[in-house]
């Protein structure tokens, strides 16, 4: 009777203690995605981040610990449009994950659900790193975060049925915050419309559609082609004539060429997070906005 009764108190301390269900695994090549995936997911999901703010996700070594990650995933999330094409198809290839292969259920590109910008009307290596999709830099507005949010709610229904009710409740709460949080951004940055801006890589037209911001210059001759001393010169020369009021560039680049223009041009260099990591401040989706619009306003003023 003692046995059967320390077998009965063994069996109910393991039902506390085992989790009523498994974590589903998610694999997202960018801290954007990652953390739209835990507003989404919530303890449902257990989330890998492949990059960092402070890396290039054009150029990312594909190193065997990220191929053991995407093997073990049971979705991928990433932006697409080209931005992984350097990394990301030999993972898939040596990952050996039917599941998460393009065309499956646990394959998902937030690119495939927003509108597109600089889409090329015709491709030439010439022109530099031109992306045939478009420019894949479309976290900067966070219109197509909200986008991106509603499709991968029904993505993560679909991978893990059992707890559909949970992600699309979990999607309405975030519409709800997100959709406020935007309202308050807009409004807090509408001295920034028609802003003249200089940029280092053409990272922010989602950003400028958004904000209605106005580019001017770019400091790389061409996409991917770090800023050379004569064309930086020729855009010294340029503001000289049609001034702007600011320079962005992404946490990741190198700083040296937009602090050269910034001391010469008399205006102010502004690092944008451009993604969560990307600052101090920008811990989360919210504060990645929160900064961003805090950072071009302070550089107005």
């Amino acid at each position: 009777m003692k046995t059967v009764k320390q077998w009965l108190l063994l069996l109910v301390l393991l039902i506390c203690i085992v989790p009523a269900h498994a974590e589903l695994r998610v694999f997202a090549c960018e801290p954007e995605w990652s953390a739209l995936a835990r507003e989404l997911g919530g303890d449902r999901v257990s989330v890998f981040t492949a990059t960092t703010a402070l890396q290039d996700p054009h150029h990312i070594e594909a190193r065997p610990s990220l191929i053991a990650r995407l093997r073990q995933a049971a979705l991928l999330i990433c932006t697409g449009a080209g931005l992984e094409a350097g990394w990301l198809p030999m993972l898939l290839r040596q990952s050996g994950n039917a599941g998460v292969q393009p065309g499956r259920p646990g394959y998902f590109e937030a690119a495939q659900h927003v509108r597109m910008l600089e889409i090329p009307a015709r491709l030439d290596r010439a022109e530099g790193d031109v992306h045939a999709a478009g420019n894949p830099h479309i976290q900067t507005d966070p219109r197509n975060i909200g986008v991106v949010a509603t499709a991968l709610a029904q993505r993560l229904a679909e991978v893990d049925p059992a707890g559909a009710d949970h992600y699309q409740a979990r999607q309405r709460d975030f519409a709800q915050r997100w959709n406020a949080a935007i309202k308050r951004w807009e409004q807090q940055a509408a001295p920034l419309r028609d802003v003249r801006i200089v940029v280092q890589h053409k990272g922010f037209p989602y950003l400028e559609n958004w904000l209605g911001l106005r580019q001017i210059a770019t400091l790389e001759p061409r996409p991917g082609m770090g800023p050379s001393s004569g064309h930086l010169a020729e855009v010294l020369e340029k503001l000289n004539r049609e001034p702007a009021q600011m320079i962005l560039r992404a946490a990741y680049h190198d700083g040296r060429a937009s602090e050269w223009l910034a001391e010469r041009a008399k205006i102010p260099a502004v690092v944008v997070p451009f993604t969560v990591g990307g600052s101090d401040k920008a811990g989360d989706l919210f504060s990645l906005f929160d900064d961003t619009v805090q950072q071009l306003s302070g550089a107005l003023r």
